[in-house]
């Protein structure tokens, strides 16, 4: 039954078992595991919405969740915001079963085979290595007040290695992950350190890119990372709603050629999989940009019923934690063009490879990214390395200037952070062409 004077409430709780492994320059920083179970309460009221986080919350026990429900509407009777939801879709999709179970392995053996791939990244002439491995197992309760209710379990897992090779007071860093909701066998991941320590000690060669508008080439990772950062944070219906995105009021409008399409897909068996949201919602594929045109934003069931266009499905949150429209599997659809033609197309310009980082003003519609490193495109060729390079510029000019998109998409793995919360990500493409990027350098004629 319903308390009076609530129009709506929701609880998800989160039970989780995280383990972790840090190594440091072959020393073992930190191995252990943890537990943590937490669940968000949300009571929507006259008006708006008032929230309580508890741990350990028994549903069993019906005097206790009447009392959190009451410290609800105690709270959301005095919020002055106020808040409809658009109806919720439901269904589920299954959680893929892990091909390599992680939990099979114990802690001593996780931290033995991970030792592994940090010494295999100690070639000569590297400084000094880190390797980090993550596990982390949840199972997910979602209840609300029409009777819905929803279970479910899934494991991510995976490891990070870091190569910093020094020379002569220069100092150059090579980086490879693996995250996965599928399992994956660690005792064999020993390469992935020597290829960190091989892209560290090749950058200590690398030339110096100069500046200037160019043609670009960005390989999967990099273009995957303007989709989110760029496209997606811009479609994300809170910041729409707040007037805080480039993309805002412009549905149906041309911003990209026609073959351009960028999507986020929770239902993805990727690292950013969601068989339902944390509002219990069916998750599925949203087009932001459908064929060159803005077609779509994220939304939670709040801002799709304040702003429409789009469908509600990509709300997430940690335990305990509100839901925020997020992102989950974001990526730009591949086209019909092969690396060779991109390149020949390029003619002289630049391959932006892999990504340091960087930053994106959704509002004012502009970003800049590191790019990891690069090579010279020559007559249509890949020729030297280089190093220090970025790629900044306008969302929407940058949008227009893509002149071809490959055929291959390649997906990768990450976390992003919104609001305090950080949630596991993926984002891809295949390489695009940009014409008349800007790119940063710091060589010199």
């Amino acid at each position: 039954m319903i308390p009076p004077g609530v129009r709506f409430f929701d609880v998800r709780s989160v039970r989780a078992i995280a383990t972790h492994v840090d190594i440091d320059n072959g020393v073992v920083e930190s191995a252990g595991t943890s537990f943590s179970d937490a669940a968000l309460v949300r009571v929507l009221g006259p008006r708006g919405w008032g929230m309580v986080s508890v741990n350990n919350l028994d549903l069993s026990k019906k005097a206790e969740l009447d009392r959190v429900l009451a410290e609800g509407l105690a709270l959301a009777r005095i919020t002055e915001d106020p808040v409809d939801l658009a109806e919720a879709t439901r269904g589920d999709h299954p959680v893929p079963a892990p091909g390599e179970d992680p939990r099979t392995l114990s802690l001593e053996e996780k931290t033995s085979v991970l030792s592994g791939i940090e010494k295999a990244a100690k070639l000569p002439g590297i400084a000094s290595t880190r390797a980090t491995y993550i596990e982390r197992t949840e199972e997910v309760t979602y209840t609300d007040s029409s009777g819905y209710e929803n279970r479910y379990a899934i494991t991510r897992s995976g490891f990070s290695v870091l190569a910093v090779a020094k020379r002569n007071g220069v100092a150059q860093m090579g980086r490879e992950s693996l995250h996965t909701i599928h399992g994956f066998n660690l005792r064999h991941q020993e390469p992935q350190g020597a290829k960190a320590a091989g892209t560290a000690l090749a950058l200590l060669d690398a030339g110096l890119a100069k500046g200037g508008r160019m043609r670009a080439v960005l390989d999967p990772e990099l273009a995957g990372v303007f989709g989110h950062e760029a496209v997606g944070h811009a479609s994300e219906g809170d910041l729409v709603k707040e007037g805080s995105s480039v993309l805002a009021g412009r549905i149906g409008e041309r911003i990209a050629p026609s073959f351009v399409t960028i999507a986020d897909d929770p239902s993805l068996p990727e690292f950013g999989f969601e068989p339902v949201d944390a509002e219990g919602c069916r998750t599925a594929r949203t087009e932001m940009v459908s064929r060159g045109r803005v077609n779509a934003y994220l939304h939670t069931r709040e801002t799709l019923a304040a702003l429409g266009n789009g469908m509600a499905g990509h709300g997430r949150a940690e335990g305990g934690e509100p839901p925020l429209v997020r992102m989950a599997n974001t990526f730009i659809e591949a086209g019909d063009a092969t690396l060779e033609e991109i390149l020949a197309e390029c003619g002289d310009g630049i391959l932006l490879v892999g990504s340091r980082g960087g930053q994106v003003d959704p509002g004012r519609g502009v970003f800049q990214f590191n790019a990891e490193y690069g090579y010279l495109v020559e007559k249509g060729e890949k020729t030297r390395m280089v190093r220090d390079v970025s790629l900044s510029g306008e969302i929407l000019s940058t949008l227009h200037g893509i002149l071809l998109c490959g055929k291959e998409r390649v997906m990768h793995q990450g976390f992003c952070g919104k609001g305090g919360q950080s949630v596991p990500v993926s984002d891809g493409s295949p390489h695009i062409l940009l014409t008349d990027a800007v790119v940063g350098g710091s060589g010199s004629d």
